[in-house]
């Protein structure tokens, strides 16, 4: 056979072979939301495993090696098993997950575990933002710690995960309509954007301040740059490598990155309109109703669903639609981060647990009350969930679910360390909180940015050396388990080494 033969059909080869991958994560339905639901609650229920181990024995205290690797195999491990192995029996996992927590509840506590004397009030002066005691008027609670590394990590999972025939079908993104894990990922990712978004905002009220919105938009654009250059350099990337790409998900050009990247000047401009409606929750819903009328109403959703794609905005018209939604869910989740972030929440630092508790819950109950209206086809409006559009039904799906997940993230944290909200100054504060966060998950959190795109790049490269639609069961879980490692390896150093990278 002739050169011009052989390299003929290694380009109808890989040409094959892309197509493959493409097909292999289009037109597919997703599962139920129940199903979601029981994958995503293995991350509470190692969350109270490790909150077990760590208030009854002290057993992530001193972090020794085998900590860390217990640390690993918990809350990065266990989320990789829900997605993988045990698939189809995420209440096993679950179950088993519990069992162990009980038995660790069972054993008597070490002596080292016994609560200690409380730190005694430092003399730091006190500000607008801080009092007496050296306490701001913010907090760092651990379960948003928590909440936000086990998103990031289930997520870093699943982007290279989903490439594999071990991951199952059902839980990858959905074509048009119906749920799937990787849809509510992509959601809780911007979810959660919005709880720490919410932080500036909060320091501007305590200091009794107001920024111009010029200044606003200024700032918002110097957040956006670095977000929208990622986002062309995975544009160019895609296109020039000829990466197996989804185009019904974002566009033919728009990708995640372009969405965050719009984000801020967007919730700048939005935050003017808290003069009418004081409210972020009240923002996001109007704006997902008013998105969904539209929707329904003029011939806005058949052309995104089968429009003909002939000009730029044709082109990525699902991206460029579809951010109306995440910028809805944005707002929900600065909403949440202003009842979650401030410290005086009660009459009294022992009662702001329970405070914090009942305001949680009723709000997650109320977002899942108008998703059950949005959504039921008897006592609702019998709407589906679009992740494509990011519809009325896919914004409060996310948001309800967030809230939910939470919520049970913070029942763990003040059932077993109440100290921290009983903090009498800034060390005692900042020592309960170190006792009461997975140092696996506090690296992913500090520099949450910098390793999603770290996971991205790793799951390029793993994509373009390893044929992975052919890749066994065990050769599936031996690359995960070495890219997960890597990846947490690289978070848990810069957090070692003190270095926050901001993107």
């Amino acid at each position: 056979m002739s050169e011009p033969d052989t390299g003929a059909n290694a380009a109808r080869t890989a040409h094959s072979y892309k197509q493959l991958k493409e097909d292999f994560v289009s037109n597919l339905s997703g599962g139920s939301v129940i199903e979601v639901a029981q994958v995503c609650a293995v991350a509470p229920v190692v969350t109270l495993l490790w909150s077990v181990l760590q208030s009854r024995q002290s057993f992530f205290k001193p972090y020794t090696p085998l900590a860390f690797v217990i640390d690993y195999l918990l809350n990065v491990g266990a989320l990789l098993l829900s997605v993988t192995l045990y698939s189809s029996s995420p209440i096993l996992l679950n179950i088993l997950l519990l069992t162990a927590a009980a038995f660790v509840y069972a054993v008597p506590p070490s002596s080292s575990s016994s609560k200690k004397k409380p730190a005694r009030p430092s003399n730091a002066k006190s500000s607008t933002t801080t009092n007496p005691q050296g306490l701001s008027v913010l907090s760092t609670k651990p379960f948003l710690t928590n909440y936000r590394g086990n998103m990031l990590v289930v997520t870093c999972i699943c982007i290279l995960a989903v490439d594999f025939r071990l991951f199952p079908r059902r839980f990858a993104k959905v074509e048009t309509w119906g749920t799937s894990l990787m849809d509510m990922g992509v959601g809780s990712f911007v979810y959660s954007a919005g709880i720490v978004a919410s932080r500036p905002l909060l320091k501007e009220r305590a200091e009794g301040q107001t920024t111009p919105l010029g200044t606003r938009l200024i700032r918002s654009f110097r957040h956006s740059l670095p977000l929208l250059a990622l986002g062309v350099v995975r544009l160019l990337s895609v296109k020039g490598l000829d990466y197996a790409e989804h185009v019904t998900e974002y566009g033919v050009h728009w990708n995640f990155f372009f969405t965050l990247g719009f984000l801020p000047p967007f919730v700048a401009l939005f935050q003017s309109a808290l003069a009418v409606v004081p409210s972020y929750a009240g923002l996001a819903v109007l704006l997902s109703v008013g998105y969904q009328t539209v929707l329904e109403t003029t011939e806005l959703k058949g052309w995104i669903l089968v429009g003909v794609r002939d000009s730029l905005l044709s082109m990525n018209r699902e991206g460029i639609c579809s951010f109306w939604g995440y910028l809805a869910i944005f707002l929900a989740g600065q909403d949440m981060g202003m009842v979650v972030l401030p410290r005086s929440l009660g009459s009294s630092s022992k009662a702001s647990g329970k405070v914090l508790l009942t305001k949680m819950g009723s709000w997650a109950a109320v977002w899942m009350g108008m998703y059950f209206l949005a959504t039921d086809y008897k006592y609702g409006a019998g709407l589906s969930v679009s992740r494509r559009l990011a519809n009325l039904p896919y914004t409060l799906w996310v948001v309800a679910f967030n809230q939910g997940l939470l919520f049970a993230f913070a029942v763990v944290d003040v059932v077993f360390f109440p100290q921290f909200y009983s903090a009498g100054d800034a060390r005692a504060e900042k020592e309960a909180y170190e006792t009461a966060t997975s140092r696996v998950l506090k690296a992913y959190n500090r520099n949450g940015l910098a390793v999603f795109l770290l996971g991205n790049l790793l799951t390029g490269l793993v994509n373009m050396t390893v044929p992975t639609l052919h890749a066994g069961g065990l050769a599936t879980m031996g690359i995960l388990l070495a890219y997960m490692g890597t990846v947490t390896g690289v978070a848990v150093g810069l957090d070692a080494w003190d270095v926050t990278i901001k993107l």
